[in-house]
């Protein structure tokens, strides 16, 4: 042989070149093996998968709100799997996979011959399954030229290892983990979530194979930006299950008639149901992250660890009340623009233009570059395309960005918070009108003036203090020491010698007597009372504070209400129920904040929900009556700040306290005219349009048709009195018209006066 060889050179070199070229793909295969283009992970590190997983916010009743991750993946176990999924990959991406070991060396040879010799583009891919899983496990690197070449022979190697530590059901549930689909979505889990509103346990034939027809290309088969490319791709799937009798060919043709239905919901931080409740999450859960480890000794990330946050919010009720602000702010909007016309405060004050420029990141980052006023300006005039919210959809117009700035600062926004009084669960929380163009959240981060919303703090501490409700106030205006005057907005304060009990008075928010009550009381005992009912914020103390002229936030003033409906006791806002690890672990447990002493007595509290009854029933919130046909048993009250800045209302059920507020995000913007702006006509509509919706589901039977306990007949007969009493003739004669201070009318009945005075209870 080896003089054969000698004999023939060009056998001598052929075989050196082959032997050569031998030895030159064990070399690089071995430096491959080995490391030398980058670590190839061990069979103990493949054996301790750990992906990145999202972490998942839950409601109340289980249901999926929101996601926090980098990748939007959320694996589940084979078991949850239905079989067509498996059996549409398969005939789709892997027909022999139950036949190799990682590598299918027979259509390797098929698409050697078909594709590179013949050139026949139907001999498919080589690529198995599991070399797939290899490359969504570790991805691809840059090696240049020799690039495919290497990541290929990685992706080998790793997939034998994987055969060798899974089995073949592993191999398949951990592909469908990691698969990636388009939107930033990865795993089955999260794109059946997303494309079809289910989870993959749920999915029927037809969504199986469209969501296995997109891993060809995902964003080149996604179903949102291009059905019919989608449906066509589908078929396709359809048809590989025919051939490798999955189906039977009348299945598979009776499958591809269907439409291709999709039920998309996006889980972006910025879209989807609670996007303000969700950053408010987010934000707690990191700190409480802050404070565990994991068995490893390190801190848990929110947006790897596939963490699950259980919450109180009721989904449903979460997206009645979006829905009911959107409807109502929609309306509102328009009523306060057309108001303005051409002098709206947004175009002709200049301070307030400029004071909201200079806050921009643009203004600043100009500014930072040395460019004076008059180039900064010059440059944020130049018009470009953006994007701008507007409520019959986003837009896209040709504005620079002070355009941008004067679109915005005609918007008024909104906040509502709806939580269970007895313990403080929150169903509803709603911060703005429009997370993604206003992050500003007017629940937790927004502190206003509350206007009248106050005054049954006030009138609480009143009857706390020994005060009869069945006291008359004169509606005379008084002017203060400080020189202030406090007047009435309604129609009440016009004739100085009428005077009227607690319940008028509150029921049609009379500012001259709420003052008088806070005086007569003492501003340091309303203070007490209204930290008794969880009042945290800094509390004036003058006399305008009557009127609401604190500010404080949105859940603040809810907690103060409960107490109303919670037999006094004052619960606070409480949303976080508990948190598990990905295996359902419980890492932490959260409990209701309810307050260990009551705010007032069970006496006061029964007079005070019976005198806010009122205040729906015929005073300032009776709209929710004439107007919204709401017969519920509600409790409320409405404010409204100075210049119609801010308008609000608290809705009190025996099972439901629902705060709304309404006003512009730049405090110097108000409405018009207290027509438009009062709080009646701003905030209770949103709480109005909730509760017809409330109305309409049995669902939350357990609020809509929950009734006050009635009075006891000794609380009745202690507030049975004349809504209103005249001065008399001497009175009228010698009052006077410059009043320094004000005394209260002697009551008109003594009864309810002596129970307290010699500490006989309610017999109730």
């Amino acid at each position: 042989m080896l003089s054969k060889i000698k004999r023939h050179p060009k056998l001598k070199w052929t075989l050196i070149i082959v032997l050569s070229g031998i030895a030159l793909f064990f070399l690089f295969f071995g430096s491959i093996y080995f490391g030398m283009w980058g670590k190839i992970p061990s069979s103990s590190e493949l054996s301790q998968l750990n992906q990145n997983k999202a972490t998942q916010v839950l409601a109340s009743n289980g249901e999926l709100i929101g996601k926090f991750y980098v990748y939007d993946r959320q694996p589940i176990d084979f078991s949850e799997f239905p079989p067509h999924l498996i059996e549409a990959l398969i005939a789709t991406e892997d027909a022999r996979f139950y036949e190799h070991d990682g590598i299918d060396n027979r259509s390797l040879l098929r698409v050697f011959f078909k594709s590179i010799l013949l050139q026949d583009e139907s001999a498919g891919g080589g690529s198995t399954i599991t070399l797939q899983l290899a490359k969504n496990l570790y991805g691809r690197r840059d090696f240049g030229m020799f690039g495919i070449v290497i990541n290929k022979m990685q992706e080998a190697i790793i997939a034998k290892r994987l055969e060798d530590i899974y089995s073949k059901n592993d191999i398949l549930e951990l592909y469908l983990n990691t698969v990636p689909f388009s939107d930033n979505t990865y795993g089955i889990e999260s794109a059946s979530l997303k494309f079809f509103n289910k989870n993959t346990s749920e999915l029927n034939l037809e969504e199986s194979a469209v969501l296995i027809g997109m891993l060809k290309a995902s964003h080149y088969y996604n179903p949102r930006i291009f059905p019919e490319r989608s449906r066509l791709r589908r078929d396709v799937v359809l048809m590989q299950m025919a051939k490798y009798d999955y189906l039977t060919q009348a299945e598979a043709e009776e499958a591809k008639m269907l439409p291709l239905l999709l039920d998309y919901k996006s889980y972006s931080h910025d879209e989807g149901i609670a996007p303000y409740f969700r950053e408010q999450v987010r934000k707690d859960v990191t700190g409480i992250l802050d404070t565990l480890k994991n068995k490893d000794g390190k801190k848990f990330n929110i947006y790897r660890d596939g963490l699950i946050v259980h919450t109180t919010l009721d989904f449903k009720m979460q997206q009645l009340a979006e829905e009911a602000m959107r409807e109502h702010m929609a309306e509102l909007q328009v009523q306060h623009e057309k108001s303005y016309g051409n002098y709206a405060p947004w175009i002709r004050n200049k301070e307030i233009l400029n004071d909201a420029l200079k806050k921009t990141e643009s203004y600043q980052k100009l500014q930072k570059q040395g460019l004076n006023e008059s180039e900064i300006r010059t440059r944020l005039e130049e018009k470009h395309p953006t994007e701008v919210f507007e409520y019959d959809g986003i837009k896209t117009k040709n504005i620079s960005t002070i355009d941008s700035l004067v679109h915005y600062l005609k918007f008024v926004n909104s906040g509502l918070l709806a939580v269970e009084p007895q313990t403080g669960s929150v169903k509803a929380w709603v911060g703005g009108v429009d997370f993604r163009f206003f992050k500003y959240d007017h629940v937790s981060q927004s502190k206003r003036q509350v206007g009248s919303t106050f005054k049954p703090i006030v009138y609480t501490a009143a009857l706390e203090s020994g005060m009869d409700p069945c006291s008359y106030f004169s509606v005379r205006e008084v002017t203060y020491e400080d020189g202030w005057t406090p007047s009435n907005s309604s129609s009440e304060g016009d004739d100085p010698h009428m005077n009227y009990n607690l319940k008028t008075a509150l029921s049609k928010s009379m500012n001259t007597i709420a003052v008088k009550v806070l005086m007569e009381t003492g501003i340091g005992n309303v203070i007490e009372q209204a930290r008794r009912m969880g009042i945290e914020s800094k509390l004036p103390a003058v006399p305008s504070i009557a009127l609401g002229t604190a500010s404080l936030s949105l859940s603040e003033l809810t907690s103060a209400y409960t107490s109303y409906v919670n037999e006094g006791y004052t619960s606070k806002p409480f949303y976080i129920t508990h948190i598990q690890d990905a295996n359902g672990n419980t890492l932490a447990k959260f409990e209701p904040k309810i307050s260990a002493n009551k705010a007032f007595s069970d006496e006061t509290r029964k007079i005070m929900i019976n005198m806010m009854e009122a205040t729906v029933n015929e005073g300032t919130a009776s709209r929710l009556r004439y107007s919204y046909g709401l017969q519920n048993d509600i409790a409320g009250k409405t404010g409204t700040t100075q210049d119609n800045k801010d308008g609000w209302f608290v809705g009190i059920t025996p099972n439901l306290v629902c705060l709304t507020w309404v006003g512009a995000d730049d405090h110097r913007i108000g409405f018009k005219n207290t027509a438009i702006g009062q709080g009646a006509n701003t905030a209770l509509p949103i709480f109005a349009k909730l509760m017809q919706q409330l109305n309409a589901d049995s669902e939350f039977s357990k609020i809509t048709n929950a009734r006050f306990e009635p009075l006891s007949p000794s609380l009745r007969d202690m507030m049975e009195c004349p809504p209103q009493e005249r001065d008399n003739f001497l009175e009228r004669l010698f009052s006077g018209k410059d009043e320094k201070s004000s005394e209260p009318k002697k009551e008109k009945k003594k009864k309810g006066f002596f129970k307290r005075l010699f500490g006989k209870k309610d017999d109730n």
